[in-house]
């Protein structure tokens, strides 16, 4: 259906007047489908579902075979809603397929294709069938020959009389392809009449054929032979994705034959093939493009085998990777609207407008499926439909193309009418009205244009924005938006307020219990900002009224100071102050230590009871973050007047618990020992415990010596740099003491049993060359790896007369420097540790490179202008014992000043952004693997002032060739260089 002009033009308007939420182009919620109606149901209709939502409604039409049907002939359809009911269904005329179109005022859209078929099964001819003579031994195969039919159908065959059927295994076989009967080996028990029964899946009709008599002839028993294939699929059967393929396969022979399948290609058969039917049938459920491929069928007895083979090629319907959706675009915009399907083969595609077939021109063109509509007009609004096929199917995707031409207008995006901003600040102002085309925008602040400066930009999208905002910014700036169907105004009134700080920030404080504090914060702000002030403690807003015994706010307006009466341990911990307006924030925060008295030991209990004494051991309790100095002990009996402090004696172990170094299978333990005045009696001695890292159990070990300040422990199991963890107890006479703290230790080093890896010589120039390798395995290393050491020498040395370089362990290259030009140098790596050194690595070799060019750039000209200089010197030849030059560096810096920088060319002109300001010392070196060449002689570049700029029309009086310049300026040069 085609709109006029003014009609598009109105629905573009209503749009834009906030309409398209009310209308909609057609979108289908149902379409039709295939169907199979059986010949001779009782139901004497059939119906194809078409639903559409819209607004305004759809309306819809239907087309059979792409001509339109006459919906008045009521006797023959029916349309309730978007149904289509076809009365009393014809096989002659009815046929076909059916297409939906609903259509509203905004355009129309065509559903898929659904096809209708009849299903019928026709009756057998009345008519004998010949009798089959076959011998004993022998295969044979009864024909069915179905009726005239149009759907699916099944077979069966009837032994003799029904219900008889005949059971198939691997000597008979139904072909669900053919219907045939197939008997690989005929026995006298298969004498009888057959009876072909045919059964519609659609109908369930049932038909019988004639029987057929099989009979044995008389002239003997058949003897053995080869199989022979007689059902076998066909040499290439397309498969459709997804769906359910199955291959039959079925031989005569005698011995009756085995039948196996396999994939030619040899791959194995994926876990959801079943083989059916005694092996006669090969099905691939859910079919997809890896189960393609070439298939055989072998069929063996023993007097041989056979093989049929078939391929089986994958196709997909088309299916959306992308769809169209629906789209608004302004009149003059350029629309590019891509849809992609996948499918085997490729599918292609074609665009439908309002139903019907896209007509091209100059601005609307299709390529690779993409829709691409240059200067977009209202006449171009409609639903749109972009189709993939291939031969297998094709899928339709739908959408609306709605062009529309509207002045501007801010009603829906109105513009801020308030901005308030900080001074130094950068801001940008929105000016986004609803326009097509696209408006542009022009800005005013009162009655001044605003044009563009340093801080003012005007940008693409029409805002404005104002960078390092000023007090005298504030105003109303107000935005001017226009395109050729009008003209809008929206403002915005800028304020500008200083920032807000802290002035008095709350510091750190260390209190006592019950004590009182105040947390000051003081700010200054804008007076044109309202304020507000938030505490927050340990991440939690701090709730005055809850807490009010403690806690409470005093201050002026400017000041939100907190004070924290009668405080308290739990009272400990970070205090932030929040300062906020309505365009800032700003905060700042301090922790605070509230010191009380200790809490009670914890799991305090009596370990050991003599007559005299009594052993007590406890947990430390909170410390209330004061160190505790000292526990005080009070003991009391029913005898006694009160709590009495009693005498304590502690039993001290050993400090400073360590080890390590020892020699093979050793670990070496040390400690401090303990003082005589606290070994607390006779008999005095000290308890090792030890155990590899990851063990539970403890290895023990008694050193009788009060004095003895180390222990050795050796056994050959111990690995080499092996942690233990190692414990040093006491005892006495009396018992046994505490443990000091678990500390670890390493078991004695050794050399490390492994060379580095992967070891590499790299020639970096004439005299150097850079060694690297991977790092040893830390359990390889058997210690703690010191470094390596890089041994070297060269083609006319000897290896016993090498030089040698150090690295630290956590290096993995080294560089030798020194070297003699152009000559190979052989180098090997080794690790080592405290306890020597490891193994050398394979030998490795590189070659240092030539040296550079003796020879210097020549004949380096300049010529200068007031902002750049431009350099040209002769190429550098290279001798042939010399490296080829492979660029060149110029070398600049100002003659004041000694920081030199350096410009890279491949080439010999080079070209200095530099102002002419100052005077300027170049020198240019040719630069080559085995290094930087001979520099040029240094060149002088005085500074040129604006009248000598002014001066210089002529590049060749400005043309200053170094060797003819030098005897003229040779005073001024000599006085100048660096």
């Amino acid at each position: 259906m085609m709109l006029s002009w003014k009609q598009l033009i109105l629905l573009s308007f209503i749009g834009c007047l906030g309409g398209e939420l009310l209308l909609q182009g057609p979108v289908f919620i149902r379409e039709p489908s295939n169907s199979i109606f059986p010949v001779g149901s009782e139901d004497k209709k059939i119906t194809f579902h078409c639903e559409a939502r819209g607004n305004p409604s759809p309306h819809y039409r239907w087309q059979l075979n792409g001509s339109d049907i006459n919906l008045s002939m009521e006797y023959r359809y029916k349309l309730n809603g978007g149904n289509l009911v076809v009365v009393n269904p014809s096989r002659n005329r009815d046929t076909g397929n059916y297409q939906c179109f609903a259509t509203n005022s905004l355009g129309t859209i065509v559903s898929r294709e659904a096809k209708l078929q009849f299903a019928y099964l026709e009756n057998f001819k009345t008519k004998m069938r010949s009798t089959v003579s076959v011998r004993e031994g022998q295969g044979v195969v009864l024909l069915c020959g179905p009726p005239p039919h149009s759907g699916e159908l099944s077979y069966a065959w009837i032994f003799n009389e029904y219900p008889s059927f005949v059971e198939e295994d691997s000597r008979r076989f139904v072909s669900q392809e053919t219907g045939h009967l197939y008997i690989a080996k005929v026995e006298t028990s298969d004498v009888g009449n057959y009876t072909c029964v045919v059964t519609s899946t659609v109908t369930n009709a049932r038909v019988l054929g004639s029987p057929t008599p099989l009979v044995l002839r008389s002239d003997g028993v058949m003897g053995e032979y080869e199989p022979k294939i007689e059902v076998q699929f066909p040499e290439t059967l397309p498969a459709a994705k997804g769906s359910t393929v199955k291959l039959e396969c079925f031989a005569l022979g005698n011995p009756v034959p085995q039948i196996n399948w396999r994939r030619s290609d040899g791959l194995p058969f994926s876990g959801k093939i079943k083989l059916r039917k005694f092996n006669g049938v090969l099905e691939i459920p859910n079919f997809q493009q890896e189960d393609s491929g070439s298939y055989e069928c072998i069929a063996e007895n023993s007097r041989g085998k056979n093989v049929a083979k078939g391929r089986l090629t994958y196709y997909a319907k088309p299916h959306w990777v992308q769809l169209i959706k629906d789209v608004e675009k302004a009149v003059e915009d350029s629309l590019y609207w891509e849809c992609r399907a996948s499918g085997k083969p490729k599918p292609s595609y074609r665009w439908l407008k309002n139903g019907e077939a896209l007509v091209l021109e100059e601005r609307i063109q299709i390529e690779n499926g993409a829709l691409t509509i240059s200067n977009l007009n209202v006449t171009d609004s409609g639903m749109f439909q972009c189709i993939a096929e291939n031969k297998h199917g094709l899928v339709y995707s739908s959408a609306e193309l709605k062009v529309v031409a509207s002045a501007p207008d801010f009603s829906k995006t109105p513009m801020k009418k308030l901005i308030q901003v900080q001074v130094g600040s950068t801001i940008s102002l929105d000016c986004k009205p609803r326009a097509s085309p696209r408006a542009l925008s022009s800005w005013k602040k009162g009655d001044v244009i605003m044009q563009e400066n340093e801080r003012i930009s005007l940008l693409k999208d029409g805002g404005l924005r104002i960078a390092n905002v000023t007090k005298a910014d504030v105003g109303t700036y107000t935005c001017i938006a226009e395109n050729q169907f009008g003209k809008a105004n929206g403002s915005t009134h800028l304020v500008v307020t200083e920032p807000t700080r802290i002035t008095l920030a709350p510091s750190n404080m260390d209190v006592s219990v019950g004590e009182s504090v105040i947390l000051p914060c003081q700010v200054k702000h804008d007076p044109l900002l309202d304020i507000m002030f938030t505490w927050y403690f340990n991440g939690a807003l701090t709730d005055f009224k809850k807490d009010g015994s403690h806690f409470e706010r005093v201050g002026g307006s400017s000041s939100g100071d907190l004070m924290i009466r009668n405080i308290q341990l739990k009272h400990s911990g970070k205090y932030v102050c929040m300062v906020q307006t309505g365009v800032d924030s700003v905060s700042s925060a301090a922790d605070l230590i509230v010191r009380g008295s200790p809490g009670p030991p914890a799991h305090v209990k009596v370990d050991e009871i003599t007559d005299t004494t009594a052993q007590l051991s406890w947990k430390e309790g909170t410390d209330s973050h004061s160190p505790v100095i000292s526990y005080s002990v009070q003991a009391r009996t029913p005898f006694s007047v009160g709590w009495q402090t009693t005498t304590t004696v502690p039993e001290v172990p050993p400090s400073e618990v360590s080890g390590g170094g020892g020699s093979r299978s050793e670990l070496v333990i040390t400690w401090d020992p303990v003082p005589e005045e606290l070994q607390n009696g006779e008999g005095f001695g000290y308890v090792l415990a030890l155990r590899p890292l990851g063990v539970t159990s403890w290895i023990q070990t008694v050193v009788t010596s009060p004095d003895t300040p180390r222990y050795v422990f050796r056994n050959e199991s111990i690995m080499p740099f092996s942690p233990y963890e190692v414990k040093v107890g006491v005892y006495n006479n009396k018992g046994e003491g505490p443990f000091s703290p678990v500390t670890t230790v390493f078991s004695a080093e050794e050399e490390p049993t492994v060379a580095p890896s992967q070891v590499f010589a790299n020639s970096l120039s004439s005299s150097e060359i850079e060694v690297s390798w991977n790092s040893i395995p830390w359990k390889l290393s058997n210690g703690h790896l010191l470094g390596y050491e890089v041994r070297y020498w060269n083609n006319g040395g000897e290896e016993e007369s090498s030089s040698k370089v150090k690295v630290a362990g956590n290096e993995t290259s080294a560089r030798l420097r020194g070297l003699k030009s152009n000559l190979a140098y052989y180098t090997a790596v080794r690790a080592y540790n405290s306890a020597g050194a490891g193994p050398f690595s394979a030998t490795v070799n590189a070659t240092t490179k030539k040296t550079p060019p003796s020879q210097p750039p020549g004949n380096v000209v300049w010529n200068a202008t007031d902002t750049k200089v431009l350099l040209n010197w002769e190429q550098v030849k290279a001798m042939e014992n010399e490296s080829e030059v492979t660029g060149y560096k110029v070398f600049y810096r100002t003659s004041r000043q000694n920081n030199v920088q350096v410009l890279n060319t491949n080439g010999t002109s080079a070209e200095l952004l530099l102002p002419i300001n100052e005077d300027y010392i170049i020198e240019v070196k040719a630069t080559t693997d085995g290094g930087d060449g001979t520099s040029s002689e240094q060149i002088r570049i005085p500074r040129m002032t604006n009248m000598d700029a002014r001066g210089s029309t002529s590049a060749i009086s400005n043309v200053h060739s170094v060797s003819s310049y030098i005897p003229i300026v040779l005073f001024c040069i000599v006085n100048a260089l660096w």
